[in-house]
């Protein structure tokens, strides 16, 4: 006997009463059930076996009532006519859904500490097209559960060993059975322990006797529910497959990006670079090469957005400047170069995608720089003065690549003094948002920091993690790039 029916001797008396008589009821339907399936229809003296155990179950909850005695432990709105309406429109609701909720069918746990309550039920259960198994306690509930799947749970309320609240307890505490669903049986003076049921998490409650009607449609909405929570798993354990390969792929779209960028140089020019993309593919990218024997070219593009699409217009025009597969473009004149990118990749062939390029042009016999931008930040020359190491702009203003078509490109030329260094970078790596406060400034804070620390043979990589601190994040909010070149010496 559960813990309520000690401290309430009343209704441990009806429990013990209406048992046998709910066993009467749920025989006798059944064994309406087989004689009309074998064609029979007289039921006379089943229907009067019926009606005299109602009586009977209609004199205990009356006669032996908490109100017939003096006190009240339970809501008056469940008891009798109250509850009869509720039942009444509980029949006429689950009647509209019978049809569709009859054809479900799952594997269902009842659990009962009275055998014969099992067996009435399982039975009944059976003949819906259900796979039965029986627990005669909460304890081996749960331990049934732990061995194999279940897609519903048919709880008693009051048991020996372990109640029907602790177990439910128990199942919605562990996460690998608290999705499934639990409906609580009771009697109509256990109505304040399905309550704490219900909010602890049970879907609904069927009272003793049962009613074929009610039994049928909240067993269906029941599995249902435990239905639609399977493939909503199936649908997530897929999303999360799917999100995986995407991760996977994008990690070694990632490694391509990566892979086509150039290492770095010792000889004759000295160049370091840093690549740090805000997302998993970028739209930085740079390269250089050499055009000729006494050319070498440098440039970096920085395409708007971030994403597949821009990693992949920032792979093609780099590989369209690698291969130097512009018709009739002179790759010598960073103009020409810059007006044929602009026509090979207009924005709306593209995506709405366009891109800024800073495309230069070093003579090593003349030692001129020519250079050109498309949009883009100018390259800093960081250079040795009487008052020490001085910075100037390296910048040729030009229309953003793929905006509009035929626009033309000025070409800019600037000798480059022994021992100077070249800063060639994207706006993400001066675009700076503080936390709680302005913007990184480009005059007043980037430039005097590549001026005092410009010398610095790590310098790619104390740009990225001085803006990492000034950011407060270690993720960007754009992709960051940043090359030095270091020219050589005259001879």
């Amino acid at each position: 006997m559960s813990d309520s029916g000690q401290k309430n001797p009343l209704a441990a008396l009806r429990h013990d009463l209406r048992t046998p008589i709910n066993h009467i009821l749920g025989y006798s339907e059944l064994l309406q059930e087989d004689l009309a399936d074998q064609g029979i229809k007289d039921f006379t003296d089943l229907e009067k076996v019926q009606q005299a155990a109602r009586q009977l179950l209609e004199l205990i909850n009356s006669r032996l009532s908490d109100e017939t005695f003096g006190g009240l432990s339970f809501q008056e709105a469940v008891a009798s006519s109250d509850y009869k309406k509720i039942s009444s429109s509980l029949e006429s609701s689950a009647a509209e859904f019978t049809d569709h909720l009859s054809k479900l069918t799952g594997r269902i746990l009842v659990v009962d500490d009275q055998a014969d309550n099992r067996d009435v039920l399982a039975k009944r259960l059976e003949r819906q097209g259900h796979r039965t198994a029986q627990a005669e306690n909460g304890r081996q509930a749960l331990e049934m559960m732990a061995a194999e799947p279940f897609d519903l749970v048919l709880l008693d309320v009051m048991m020996p060993e372990m109640d029907g609240y602790t177990a439910l307890g128990r199942m919605k505490a562990d996460s690998a059975l608290r999705h499934i669903p639990v409906i609580m049986i009771s009697a109509l003076d256990e109505i304040e322990s399905v309550v704490r049921c219900i909010e602890t998490g049970a879907e609904d409650f069927l009272p003793k006797p049962f009613n074929p009607t009610l039994l049928r449609a909240r067993i269906g909405a029941s599995l249902e529910k435990k239905a639609f929570h399977d493939h909503e798993q199936q649908y997530l354990r897929q999303i999360e497959e799917t999100q995986k390969r995407l991760e996977d792929e994008l990690q070694e779209a990632a490694r391509y990006v990566v892979s086509i960028l150039p290492p770095p140089m010792e000889t004759p020019f000295s160049i370091a670079w840093a690549y740090d993309p805000s997302t998993e593919l970028g739209g930085d990218s740079f390269g250089y090469h050499w055009i000729d024997d006494t050319h070498f070219a440098i440039y970096l593009l920085d395409v708007c957005g971030h994403g597949v699409g821009a990693a992949l217009l920032s792979v093609a025009a780099i590989n369209v400047i690698r291969s130097g597969s512009l018709l009739e473009t002179d790759f010598l004149d960073p103009g020409q170069v810059l007006a044929g990118l602009n026509e090979t990749f207009q924005m709306e062939r593209h995506n709405n995608m366009y891109f800024t390029i800073w495309y230069g042009v070093y003579d090593t016999a003349s030692r001129t720089l020519r250079h050109a931008s498309g949009g883009h930040p100018p390259a800093l020359l960081l250079q040795g003065g009487p008052a020490g190491d001085q910075i100037e702009e390296v910048h040729c203003g030009g229309m953003i690549i793929g905006v509009m078509p035929d626009v033309t490109y000025e070409s800019a030329s600037l000798l480059i003094p022994e021992n100077a260094r070249l800063f060639v970078y994207c706006d993400g790596a001066y675009e700076i948002k503080r936390p709680d406060g302005p913007m990184l400034g480009f005059d007043e804070e980037f430039v005097p920091f590549l001026r005092q620390n410009g010398r610095s043979k790590t310098l790619p990589d104390d740009v990225l993690a001085w803006i990492r601190g000034l950011h407060g994040d270690q993720v960007l909010d754009d992709d960051y790039s940043f090359l030095t070149i270091d020219f050589p010496k005259m001879k």
